[in-house]
């Protein structure tokens, strides 16, 4: 997964946002939550219902946090995105909107419109209340803003024994630029997701964004941020990734058993088998997990 070295980066797309210890409750609110939001608190120890409280947004900031900063110093070119993990993010972060601005395009309905990545450290104050980096990576409509700590990638391995790699990160920002891509076209809107359970809404929402992220990958090289196409080891590091957080997964290594009726995110076939069509096909209209069975 090289970069191209001359391609030009815009580090406008992500922002370090600071970072500290909440001063107050966890609020979500309507947040689409990420890859992982729900199930590692299972896997930490902590109780879901303390991370994903539904209290009303802030505009404060967190307590002892750091003001936000940008990043257009240190990454600007392609070279700067194989040696360092911030420019990386900013890298992927550059194709996935690429791709996505190209496909709205195309289909000629309606303008893609940026969101932006936020990095952060511990807590931070989003549109959608203060979060903690335990929730995990997450996409808050209410600003449209990804939020991510990078400690995220780390616990991917350690926590939910994924092997990791650039990829893997790669997967997981496509993923929630999939949930943005939902919000943008009115799917989340139209079909909730707040319910749980194995043939839930918000299964299907999660694994719309896993197919998602797999067309993305299909065309990452068309976008011109690339050297080639990635390598079946790239593609691995992916699956590894979408397969490690299935929610059958995280149970059974959290409690010792699998209850489907807890469900948020789908199996770990289900997470493969869509990142895989995603992938195969190249093509978002292929990525309809809302009809018949998932």
């Amino acid at each position: 997964m090289d970069f191209r070295d001359d391609v030009d980066l815009d580090a406008s797309q992500v922002e370090e946002g600071g970072g500290g210890f909440p001063g107050g409750g966890l609020a979500i609110g309507g947040g689409v939550v990420g890859v992982v939001a729900l199930v590692v608190a299972l896997v930490l120890g902590v109780n879901p219902a303390d991370l994903l409280s539904g209290g009303s947004s802030s505009s404060g900031g967190s307590t002892g946090a750091r003001p936000a900063s940008d990043l257009s110093a240190q990454c600007k070119k392609g070279s700067d995105a194989d040696q360092s993990e911030k420019c990386r993010v900013v890298g992927v972060v550059n194709s996935v909107q690429k791709y996505w601005r190209d496909a709205f395009a195309e289909r000629g309905k309606q303008p893609y419109r940026n969101a932006r990545t936020v990095l952060f450290t511990k807590a931070v104050s989003t549109g959608c209340g203060q979060a903690s980096s335990a929730v995990g990576p997450f996409y808050c409509p209410a600003d449209s803003k990804i939020y991510l700590d990078l400690g995220f990638f780390k616990e991917l391995e350690s926590q939910f024994g994924a092997k990791g790699g650039p990829f893997a990160q790669a997967y997981v920002i496509g993923h929630e630029y999939g949930h943005h891509v939902q919000n943008l076209l009115g799917t989340t809107r139209r079909v909730g997701g707040d319910s749980r359970g194995a043939d839930s809404a918000s299964v299907r929402l999660e694994l719309q964004a896993d197919c998602y992220a797999g067309v993305w990958a299909k065309n990452a090289v068309d976008t011109g941020f690339y050297e080639g196409p990635f390598t079946a080891a790239d593609i691995q590091e992916a699956l590894d990734a979408a397969a490690a957080v299935g929610d059958d997964r995280i149970q059974e290594r959290a409690q010792g058993r699998v209850d489907p009726e807890g469900w948020t995110h789908g199996s770990s076939r289900q997470r493969v088998k869509w990142f895989t069509t995603g992938y195969k096909t190249g093509a978002p209209a292929q990525c309809d997990t809302f009809s018949g069975t998932i």
